[in-house]
This record gives C-alpha cells, sequence and structure tokens, in this order.
C-alpha cells in the first residue's frame, strides 16, 4: 500500500480509538506493514470530541501525524463540521449516516454511508458500532485484507465479546459490499436521504 493518512472522529464512548488500534495492528502485525497512530480526546470520558489519526504505509513511516487526511470517518456531526472540510482531494469520506448530515461535498470525494449503530444495537449492544464501522471502512477502502483486519479485531477486544465484535465486522463488511455495487455519484451525495437524515 502507498502511503495513507487515515483520521476517525466522534465522540467518546464510539469506540473513536479502538477502531484506530485495530487497523493500526491489522497493518503492523497481520499484514506486515507499518503504521502510526496518534489521539486527541476531550476531559471526558464519554461524550467529548475524540479522534484518532493514522498513517499506513508498506515502508518506514518518517512523519507520524496526519496532515492532509486521504480517508476521513465521521461517526458524528461535530466530527464532521471540525474535519469534513481537510478531506483529500479525490478522497474517501466515510460517515455514520445516522449521526452525521452531510451538507458540502468537493467534487471528487466518495462518500459511502452507513446506519452502523442501527446495525450494533440489532446486534445487541450499541458498543460494537466500532467493529462495524472497521468492517465497512475495510470493504470501502480496499486498502486492508479482510482476513488481517478479522484478526485484529479478534486480538483486541476482551474475549467474552469477541463473538459479538467479530459478527459485527462481517455486518459491516457485508453492508461496505453492497455499497460498492452502487456507489454514489460523488457530487450528489449530499443531496441523497441516507447521507442527510431528517
Amino acid at each position: 500500500m502507498q502511503l495513507t493518512e487515515i483520521r476517525i472522529a466522534g465522540f467518546g464512548g464510539q469506540g473513536v480509538i479502538l477502531s484506530a488500534i485495530v487497523l493500526g495492528k491489522a497493518t503492523s502485525i497481520f499484514q506486515g506493514a507499518f503504521a502510526t497512530m496518534t489521539q486527541n480526546f476531550g476531559p471526558e470520558a464519554r461524550g467529548g470530541a475524540c479522534s484518532a489519526q493514522l498513517v499506513l504505509s508498506e515502508s518506514p513511516i518518517l512523519y507520524p501525524y496526519v496532515t492532509k487526511p486521504d480517508i476521513l470517518v465521521v461517526m458524528s456531526q461535530e466530527a464532521y463540521v471540525r474535519f469534513g472540510s481537510d478531506l483529500k482531494d479525490g478522497g474517501i469520506m466515510i460517515v455514520e449516516q445516522d449521526m452525521v448530515r452531510v451538507s458540502e461535498v468537493k467534487p471528487g470525494i466518495r462518500v459511502y454511508g452507513i446506519p452502523a449503530t442501527r446495525i450494533a444495537e440489532d446486534l445487541g449492544k450499541r458498543m460494537v458500532l466500532n467493529s462495524v464501522m472497521v468492517g465497512f471502512f475495510t470493504a470501502v477502502t480496499h486498502l486492508l485484507e479482510p482476513d488481517a483486519v478479522r484478526k485484529a479485531v479478534a486480538d483486541s477486544v476482551p474475549a467474552s465479546f469477541r463473538e459479538l465484535n467479530l459478527k459485527a465486522f462481517e455486518k459491516g463488511l457485508e453492508h461496505g459490499m453492497l455499497a460498492l455495487t452502487d456507489p454514489p455519484n460523488p457530487a450528489e451525495a449530499a443531496l441523497l436521504v441516507e447521507y442527510a437524515p431528517e
């Protein structure tokens, strides 16, 4: 993989940091490449703004900070407002479609939405929404091997929640593969109902 900058942002309690840890672990341990991660979060354990930055590459990474992300994952409206304009031209934006209203999208940016929280709730635990998002990310970006990410999910969660998180990952992966069969027109993404819920 070429050097790729990723920002994941939302609020505390959504598993933003764990999502970044899983993707970094998948890259560095289970796919044999390189990854760095930095994180920012507010003083609140839950509810405060939270973000994680990943740099992934096939070769050693000289600068560990994200300057202009190639991929942006936004799980809250505040995260979209704060980071949406930072996305590189031609980048990929992944949104939690029930939480984020996309209002402006630069031409060439691909927007993919998933109701990750709803899917997690259907599985019985809202807290696994991050594993849903990680699965969706894996499918729509083609950046990492699904099996590497699957192993990283299993390796990063408590044993008692492993099976549930793996189910959540598979649901997100499946949703992402379906999204790719009929990808949205980038210029019209902001007008689609699923990306601008009422």
